[in-house]
């Protein structure tokens, strides 16, 4: 009985030490970090408090929609965090955001005292990049954030365009499609940003050199509700005019130079491509509109209504 006994005490003991070993295996590693805080050294992940965390000043992103931080915190309570973020140390128990600010702001509306964190060693520059780097890569990034991100890395990382397309897995075409953006008027700009026209819309009214006209295609698309092909469509209508119009001003006198000085004003003055023909002593002015709206509008514009 007593070797019963002793046996039925070992497989206790083993199962013990079994079930011992499933929960190390199936909880997350972070939970209990090994190191001490002390002993942590670049490449390593150890729990540190949110208290002894800043922001990262070179962040590129200032707008964290609320709705999706809260539901991120929601789910930070159930089920932790997942993912550590990363830091570098600035001094004994300070560190510094690298990536993962999402992650950072949601663990403070879940209550959390501390967050697994990764650390490595960065500089300023490797900072700014990595950042601008990680915000590119975020899903629900619109053209005009990517495209001021590429700039950033242009201007602030010294780098060309060939080698940000490397850094962000982009071709060079795609880079320049998304730079040429930030050359539209902020209007525009800024309706790309807020998703009330598409990146389609926005290439398609970049190559439109005149501002104004540029400016004239933009509402009519948000007032006709435009769409890609037909935008396409009225830019080449412009360009196709505007061919016509160096015909006609490469068989000009110089003596017409006047004529197209005030073509120009008058063009921008309108929205819209003016032609004017002339011999020198008589002419005609062309006033082109696209459709009964704008017709209603140059009507407002010479105040005949």
């Amino acid at each position: 009985m007593s070797k019963k006994k002793a046996l039925g005490r070992g497989l206790n003991a083993l199962l013990s030490d079994s079930n011992t070993e499933d929960r190390l295996e199936i909880d997350p590693p972070v939970a209990k970090p090994v190191l001490t805080q002390a002993q942590a050294t670049s490449g390593s992940t150890l729990e540190i408090p949110l208290s002894q965390i800043e922001v990262n000043p070179f962040q590129p992103r200032t707008h964290f929609d609320q709705q999706a931080l809260q539901e991120l915190a929601d789910s930070i309570k159930v089920h932790g965090i997942i993912q550590p973020i990363t830091v570098r140390r600035l001094a004994q128990d300070q560190y510094q955001l690298i990536s993962g600010e999402r992650r950072f702001q949601a663990s403070k509306l879940a209550g959390l005292k501390s967050v697994p964190a990764y650390i490595r060693s960065a500089d300023d520059q490797q900072m700014l990049e990595m950042a601008l780097i990680e915000n590119i890569q975020r899903e629900n990034l619109n053209a005009i954030e990517v495209a001021l991100s590429y700039q950033r890395l242009i201007t602030e990382c010294n780098l060309n365009q060939e080698a940000l397309g490397d850094r962000v897995g982009k071709n060079r075409a795609t880079v320049t499609n998304y730079l040429r953006l930030l050359k539209l008027p902020p209007d525009i700009q800024i309706a790309v940003r807020d998703n009330r026209i598409s990146m389609g819309h926005a290439r398609a009214i970049i190559n439109v050199e005149n501002p104004d006209q540029q400016l004239y295609i933009f509402k009519k698309t948000l007032e006709e509700d435009l769409s890609v092909r037909k935008v396409e469509e009225l830019v080449r209508e412009l360009a196709s005019a505007k061919k016509t119009d160096k015909g006609t001003s490469a068989t000009a006198a110089p003596a017409n130079r006047e004529i197209n000085q005030l073509q120009s004003k008058l063009s921008s003055h309108f929205g819209t491509r003016i032609v004017i023909k002339s011999d020198g002593k008589k002419g005609e002015i062309k006033i082109p509109f696209l459709s009964v709206e704008d017709l209603n509008r140059i009507l407002d514009i010479l105040k005949i209504q």
